[in-house]
């Protein structure tokens, strides 16, 4: 404990696991492989390190000078630096609690799917028979057992959003089991986050390490490799990919939520976290090139079955309607053979030509297949684990891995909303445990939405809109404020006294020019975006179907939009407004005549 009674991290060690367990976490393995499969591969790893270089790694190591050199959460560091940012440490506060909500959501997804990996059969490798038992499900039927186990047995999801039932029993007690090891993992503030993380911030790799093992020697996983590492530098031309590229360093640091300024405050004041800042961006990178090599390795695996799945039914039909012996055609020579009997027999071939084209057999396109998000997660590896050997063991694995990535960002999401309150002295006079106990809470009772039927559309809003723009604006509003305001040459000196040397040269070019100048691009590239994208629009299941169909959000779904937008930004003005009004009464005040009242005697 010091002396002003904050309590520290053990070592310094336990800070950079905290930070590693908080930055590695979902989007390092579900939306880094995408981007990589979007902008063609290895390709996009160009623009990416760039912005690593350019935002990523200055905003994050001045995060964390911010936290250590005040000593406080996000909310008091920011009014500490001036009394009209006090809204940014708000907002970040807001942002943060908006993630909470819905990002314990998805460990609830995984809790379910964790359990139901101890079985004999995977329940999503097969359709469940329908009630006369004649046959499978028909939505299932229509789907694949993968998305009926998601969207029905998972999420039991509404037609739309607008369609709402009660909660799912199953995911509300997965909800609750996520939040109370939350609880436990955060009770005693840093004393025992600082113990947790040495399991949270290490186990993933052990569990990705052994995933790469049996990936690379997937039938097919080379195919997903060479596409990985075959760059298509036309890419570098395109600005989406570098617009992309920013955004996902940006996000997956976590800059502007406030958990690296509230972990930064638990340090010693002269530990040296320019060395950590740069070690722990390095890994946060690191992991995500690591967890690509194996999601694209087991994308080749499923990509290679589908395509010869595809040339298996193709050989079948060849077989069927030209009345060919069993072993005359191969899966080799499938393709050969189609134009052979297109060329040799035309009027016969154009009878089955529709469906020649419509099962066009092509491993690219199976690679170019690019799923993000949820899709990725819970259906594509559902999809490939289902077709390995012991597939329950590589299921325990995998959804065993993504409760600790997705536990080890809670960690600093909760502790973004519980530091800065507990600066405030009439928070402080509770026990840890109460408070903690008092967020967790709720967050649960707020969270339970999310397991109603039309619950995934309602996370599909948070995880779009809520901690997306605004943190955006967060971020901008703290650069400017420490390069323009607080000043430059003051931040050095505050950096000097920490560390005993000032930054470098580089450093300060970006906090000046760079990082501004980039950050200014991708909020107006997001206004313009949202500006011309129309209205808004999300994926509804429709059961006949068995797939998702584009549906425009109703009125209501909008305006909760545009309120989450807004909820957080406006806290930066509404405060600095608040301020300046309490700073001109003050002044009032003190300049108010004394009145002297005299007795005449």
């Amino acid at each position: 404990m010091e002396k002003d009674g904050r309590p520290n991290w053990d070592s310094p060690m336990q800070f950079v696991l905290a930070c590693v367990s908080y930055a590695v976490g979902l989007g390092n393995v579900w939306r880094f492989p995408y981007l990589c499969q979007l902008h063609g591969g290895g390709g996009f790893l160009i623009p990416y390190l760039i912005m690593l270089l350019l935002e990523g790694l200055p905003l994050f190591y001045m995060e964390l000078a911010i936290g250590q050199k005040m000593r406080l959460g996000s909310i008091r560091a920011w009014t500490s630096i001036s009394p009209y940012l006090g809204g940014l440490g708000l907002a970040s506060l807001v942002t943060s609690m908006y993630l909470c909500l819905y990002y314990n959501v998805i460990i609830a997804w995984s809790f379910w799917y964790l359990f139901h990996s101890f079985q004999s059969v995977l329940p999503w490798s097969v359709c469940p028979i329908n009630s006369n038992r004649t046959g499978p499900t028909e939505e299932c039927d229509v789907a694949t057992p993968t998305q009926y186990f998601f969207y029905r047995e998972t999420l039991n999801i509404s037609p739309s959003i607008e369609e709402n039932g009660g909660i799912h029993t199953g995911q509300a007690l997965c909800l609750v089991l996520a939040w109370a090891i939350t609880y436990l993992f955060i009770v005693r503030g840093v004393k025992s986050t600082g113990k947790v993380v040495y399991f949270t911030a290490t186990f993933p790799y052990l569990v990705l390490f052994i995933y790469l093992i049996r990936g690379v020697t997937l039938h097919g996983a080379i195919n997903g490799l060479k596409y990985m590492f075959t760059p298509k530098m036309a890419e570098l031309a395109n600005p989406r990919a570098w617009i992309n590229a920013a955004t996902q360093i940006f996000f997956s640091l976590g800059l502007g939520f406030g958990s690296l300024i509230a972990f930064a405050s638990y340090n010693q004041y002269n530990n040296n976290f320019q060395n950590q800042a740069i070690v722990v961006s390095l890994i946060n990178s690191g992991t995500s090139i690591f967890a690509s090599i194996v999601t694209f390795a087991i994308y080749g695996f499923k990509a290679t079955l589908n395509y010869e799945n595809c040339l298996d039914r193709m050989r079948i039909l060849l077989l069927n309607t030209f009345d060919l012996a069993e072993d005359a055609i191969s899966m080799d020579s499938v393709l050969e053979w189609t134009e052979k009997l297109n060329t040799t027999y035309p009027e016969q071939f154009a009878q089955i030509a529709d469906k020649v084209r419509e099962g066009e057999c092509n491993l690219e396109k199976e690679l170019d297949t690019a799923v993000e998000g949820t899709g990725l997660a819970f259906i594509v590896y559902s999809e490939a684990i289902k077709n390995m050997p012991l597939p329950q063991l590589w299921s325990v694995l995998y959804f065993f891995m993504l409760l600790l990535l997705g536990m080890g960002s809670m960690l600093g999401n909760v502790t973004a909303i519980i530091t800065p309150l507990r600066d405030f002295k009439i928070m402080s006079r509770m026990s840890n445990e109460l408070f903690s106990g008092l967020v967790c809470v709720f967050c649960l009772l707020l969270g339970l939405g999310f397991t109603t039927t039309s619950g995934n559309y309602w996370f599909t809003i948070f995880n779009d809109y809520a901690a997306s723009f605004s943190l955006l604006f967060i971020v901008l509003i703290e650069v400017v404020a420490v390069s323009y305001i607080y000043g430059i040459k003051r931040f050095e000196k505050d950096i000097e006294d920490m560390l005993g040397h000032r930054p470098n040269w580089y450093l300060k070019i970006m906090w000046a020019v760079t990082s501004p100048l980039l950050l200014i691009g991708l909020f107006i590239f997001f206004i313009i975006n949202y500006i011309q994208g129309g209205a808004p629009t999300y994926q509804a299941w429709n059961k006949e179907l068995g797939a998702s169909v584009v549906t425009e959000y109703p009125v209501f779904g909008q305006v909760f939009i545009a309120l989450l937008l807004v909820s957080s930004i406006s806290c930066v003005p509404l405060t600095a407004l608040y301020a300046f009004c309490r700073k001109r009464k003050d002044r009032a005040y003190e300049n108010r005549p004394s009145v002297v009242s005299t007795v005449s005697l």
